[in-house]
């Protein structure tokens, strides 16, 4: 059974930093791609940052670009997503999700971890 979770999350003022964690199991964690979403009240599910396990390529959406970092620790089966000059705007609740075939910032991932919610202060 794919399992995901997620960890990091907090309060964190504008300007600071957060690191999430996503520790996986059930799976061969080398051959999937993992990706990070964000969701915040009354907005669609947004794609944030991907990193495919298989050959390190990484993705990541424009309004994050410069500021998050993705990166995977294979012998760990963690991914992790480091968040600097956060905004009030990155205020969300952050998903990672895996899939075995599909590699992007869309919404097609198939499995879902439980959320980890990080608020940004103004």
């Amino acid at each position: 059974e794919v399992q995901l979770v997620e960890s990091g999350g907090g309060l964190v003022q504008a300007g600071g930093s957060l690191r999430l964690s996503c520790a996986a199991s059930g799976f061969t964690f080398d051959d999937y791609a993992i990706g990070w979403f964000r969701q915040a009240p009354g907005k669609e599910p947004e794609g944030v940052s991907a990193i495919n396990n298989e050959d390190g390529r990484t993705l990541y959406a424009d309004s994050v670009k410069g500021r998050f970092t993705i990166s995977s620790d294979i012998a760990k089966n963690t991914v992790s997503l480091q968040m600097n000059n956060l905004k009030p705007e990155d205020t969300a609740v952050y998903y990672c999700a895996t899939d075995p075939f599909y590699f992007g910032l869309l919404y097609q991932y198939d499995s879902w971890g439980q959320g980890t919610q990080v608020t940004v202060s103004s």
